[in-house]
């Protein structure tokens, strides 16, 4: 794992795979809302996703918002927000001992409010503000095969509901246990075999979670962002960034107190900024070497299918649905009634069913191949998942269309938000680990909260410590994938 954490990280490739979500582009995919690259910005936004979107957004809210100047590489929100699963979920009973371990139970339960807090503040934002994203909030169900995997979650779930007694609604702590048969009964799942093994549904747990199109909702945040002054320039890659010092005079007459600024490279010209936000997630370290190895890319893969002709109600089942087994898991959304592509079945993960448990996705920022391995083990999946409940094929096909895309990931599993140390005016909000839309958001909200001066007691209720970017953070050495995911046997 040290040899891929040491690839140089690249700027994104030229040519990606042409992800399911982005066919057809939005009408601002290439939008650049001044011929020209302006010289001059207070603030400088790299990156286009739903992070940079998010941060743009909250800036915009301020009484003195300044110039905001967004830098994209390729298309508006071409990167892993226009490449995910489309899965609003929250498994934060899987995380939750560990992070109790290995943090504190008070740290713990931080973030669990603040992934199920960033569900809710999406779909809020998206039906506040009319965004078509195929918004469809929903229970899901986490199907577990593996004895071990099932003995963890019951004790995790378990230990939720003593952190959360339950509420009015939904709570950070309502999950349901679910038996082997009751989940082969309600959720069409059936046990399988997996090269010569047999796979047993062991039980399963549910929960609130939802789905929608990450991109169609990032864009639409753009798009708002847009109508309050955001300066959007497409196809401008940063190639270079670097802080400026120089003596400013104070109106007394003092000389010697230093002010940095920023100079932001592009192949269109260069850019003067008073701060800058590295909104590039898996990309961080192309911009900014500090983050090589602390800001790992890894290759992730999704496949949407047609639906089986045994699935019910066209396809559009009422959950959405994780497949979890020893060391990986798979997600599953399908399309709701009314979207395009109805019922279509997206699916994602497979990643340690590659050799070496998926070691060479790791240091990759080539999102424009598909690892054969994984698309065989993904189209594959489904009708072992449903068994006689997928049905027949579709007459066009099983497979639909098939993408990659870059995640990031940190050395102690969590997001680097906050001001980069000793780098004034440098500000990132980076490395969600997969789980970017039950992080993204909220992470964001929180950056704009530092940048703005309001780094205080109200901030620290609702956001945790160990997101923040310190010196130690930055030092550690990557490992590995925590998130998949660290099991209170392990702590």
């Amino acid at each position: 794992m040290d040899e891929r954490a040491k690839i140089p990280v690249s700027l994104p490739v030229a040519n990606p795979t042409v992800s399911y979500w982005q066919d057809p582009p939005d009408a601002i995919a290439d939008h650049r809302t001044t011929p020209d690259l302006p010289s001059s910005a207070d603030t400088v936004i790299i990156g286009s996703g739903i992070t940079g979107a998010a941060v743009a957004w909250h800036l915009l809210q301020g009484p003195n918002p300044g110039s905001i100047l967004m830098l994209e590489a390729r298309q508006a929100c071409s990167g892993a927000t226009g490449r995910n699963g489309g899965h609003t979920k929250h498994a934060s009973y899987r995380t939750f001992p560990h992070h109790a371990a290995t943090t504190s139970p008070q740290t713990a339960a931080q973030i669990a409010r603040l992934e199920l807090a960033n569900i809710h503040a999406v779909h809020a934002f998206a039906t506040a503000h009319a965004i078509p994203c195929d918004l469809q909030p929903c229970d899901t169900v986490d199907v577990i095969f593996d004895p071990a995997e099932w003995a963890d979650a019951q004790a995790a779930v378990a230990a939720m509901r003593e952190a959360f007694p339950p509420r009015a609604g939904h709570s950070e702590g309502e999950y349901r246990l679910f038996s082997a048969e009751e989940v082969k009964r309600r959720f069409l799942v059936h046990d399988g075999v997996w090269q010569g093994r047999e796979q047993q549904v062991q039980g399963g747990v549910g929960y609130f979670a939802g789905s929608l199109s990450a991109y169609r909702f990032g864009v639409g945040v753009l798009g708002l962002c847009l109508g309050r002054g955001l300066n959007l320039q497409t196809g401008t890659a940063v190639t270079g960034l670097e802080k400026k010092e120089k003596k400013k005079t104070t109106e007394g007459g003092e000389s010697g107190v230093v002010q940095a600024e920023w100079e932001v490279r592009t192949g269109r010209g260069t850019v003067r900024a008073k701060r800058v936000v590295l909104a590039t997630n898996g990309y961080t370290a192309s911009v900014w070497r500090r983050f090589q190895g602390v800001v790992v890319p890894l290759r992730g893969q999704v496949m949407a299918q047609r639906p089986g002709s045994g699935l019910p109600r066209g396809g559009y089942l009422e959950t959405t649905y994780s497949f979890v087994y020893e060391k990986g898991y798979e997600y599953m959304v399908t399309r709701p009634e009314g979207s395009r592509f109805a019922g279509d079945v997206v699916i994602g993960g497979g990643l340690v069913r590659a050799p070496n448990d998926g070691l060479l996705e790791f240091g990759t920022t080539d999102d424009g191949a598909l690892n054969a391995g994984i698309s065989e083990y993904l189209r594959e999946s489904t009708p072992r998942y449903f068994g006689s409940d997928w049905g027949e094929d579709h007459p066009e096909g099983r497979v639909r269309s098939e993408w990659t895309g870059i995640m990031g990931f940190s050395p102690d599993g969590f997001p680097l938000v906050g001001e980069v140390p000793g780098e004034s005016g440098l500000w990132a909000s980076c490395s969600f680990q997969g789980h970017g839309m039950v992080l993204c958001w909220m992470c964001a909200r929180a950056l704009v909260e530092m940048m703005e001066g309001r780094d205080d007691e109200e901030l620290r209720e609702w956001f945790p410590d160990v997101f923040r970017i310190t010196e130690e953070r930055l030092s550690q050495r990557f490992q590995g994938r925590l998130d998949a995911i660290p099991k209170p046997r392990d702590g």
